[in-house]
């Protein structure tokens, strides 16, 4: 359901949506949606947009959602980085769960070192 609620937000043509008009779109029901809809605005994909006259809550799309999605992935990637050494220090090291979780590490290690020179040559480009 959230990668629907994604797709229907992303091709909308509407300025936001609400969780109303998202239901009956997607024929789901309203705790489908707003469990989506936490989710999408959990990681910054989707935000509330003010709608003057309404008193149902909008949503869209955030203009940025990619980059605020990347930005907010690096919790989740130091998250990673941090179980994968809290298993290395439970591991012995020339074990097969121990290289696994050393890869592991290295991995995170380089994604957040990489990850905020992709963002600012994507800023600039």
């Amino acid at each position: 359901m959230t990668a629907r609620v994604l797709a229907t937000l992303l091709f909308t043509e509407q300025p936001s949506m609400t969780m109303s008009d998202l239901a009956e779109q997607l024929r789901a029901s309203n705790g489908a949606i707003s469990t989506a809809i936490k989710m999408l605005s959990s990681v910054g994909l989707v935000e509330r947009q003010p709608a003057p006259g309404s008193r149902r809550e909008h949503y869209r799309l955030r203009d940025d959602a990619w980059t605020v999605l990347y930005t907010n992935q690096n919790a989740v990637l130091a998250a990673m980085r941090r179980a994968a050494e809290a298993g290395l220090e439970a591991t012995a090291a020339d074990s097969l769960a121990g290289r696994r979780l050393a890869e592991m590490r290295d991995f995170y290690d380089f994604l957040l070192a990489e990850i905020p020179a992709l963002l600012e040559r994507w800023r600039a480009k």
